[in-house]
Order: structure tokens, then C-alpha cells, then sequence
């Protein structure tokens, strides 16, 4: 049994791990500036999505009561909570209609983040021909 637990193990050192560690970390501090654009154009298709379904709830309501509204709880839009609120929020887009009239409607998307820490914050924005534009770009 003696035997058994001093006899040597080919195993991989402390050192050999941890440079291996630091060589990954700097290849990830070289590749990480250019996967930021993918990372914001990722996120944005979130804005696009909640923006063309609010597109839709709007116009249900429109066929319903011949006019747009501005509540978002009148056409059962539920905001899903924001990732900026609170640790268990995942929505990364604020959506609000920010005009409605009887003919029109804009709905706009405000990103709660800045994604890539340039100091601007992405916004999208639909209307009632379903016109979906970046206004600001992030």
C-alpha cells in the first residue's frame, strides 16, 4: 500500500497552469476591443425585436379602437425588467411610445447600458409604416 501512494503521478506543475492562465488573459485583452461591435450588435436586435412586437400590439389596438395609444399596459405591452434595475433584470432596452396620436405612433427603444463604455447610450425608434431606424448609434 506504501507503494501504492509514493509511486509519482505525471501531472502538470503549478507554474506550467498559471502560465498557461496568463497567456490566455492576454490573448483575450488583444481579441475582446474587436468582438465589442459584435457584442453591441448582439444586444441591439434585442431593441428591434420588442420594437417590431410593440409594433404589433399597436396595431391590434389600432384596428380595434381606430387610434394609437401611449400606454403600454393598455395594449399589453409588458416591459420585461431592466438589466440596469435590479441583478435578476436581463432586458437591456427601455421601451416607451414617446408619440401617439389618432393617425401615428413612435415607439422608441433607450438602451439602459452603455455597451461598449464610449459614453453613448443606443437608442432605436418605429413608427406606424413600421419604419424601424437606429437614431442613435452606440
Amino acid at each position: 500500500m506504501k507503494h501504492f501512494f509514493n509511486r509519482k503521478v505525471n501531472a502538470y506543475t503549478l507554474t506550467e497552469i498559471l502560465v498557461v492562465l496568463v497567456i490566455i488573459g492576454i490573448l483575450v485583452l488583444l481579441a475582446l476591443p474587436n468582438l465589442l461591435p459584435l457584442i453591441t450588435k448582439a444586444k441591439s436586435t434585442e431593441a428591434k425585436m420588442q420594437l417590431e412586437h410593440l409594433y404589433t400590439l399597436e396595431r391590434n389596438y389600432f384596428f380595434e379602437k381606430s387610434k394609437y395609444t401611449s400606454d403600454l399596459s393598455e395594449i399589453g405591452f409588458i416591459q420585461e425588467k431592466l438589466s440596469s434595475d435590479n441583478k435578476d433584470g436581463r432586458a437591456n432596452y427601455r421601451v416607451e411610445v414617446v408619440q401617439s396620436s389618432p393617425t401615428a405612433f413612435v415607439g422608441r427603444a433607450t438602451a439602459v447600458a452603455d455597451f461598449n463604455g464610449n459614453g453613448t447610450f443606443n437608442v432605436w425608434e418605429i413608427d406606424q409604416d413600421k419604419n424601424l431606424k437606429e437614431v442613435v448609434a452606440d
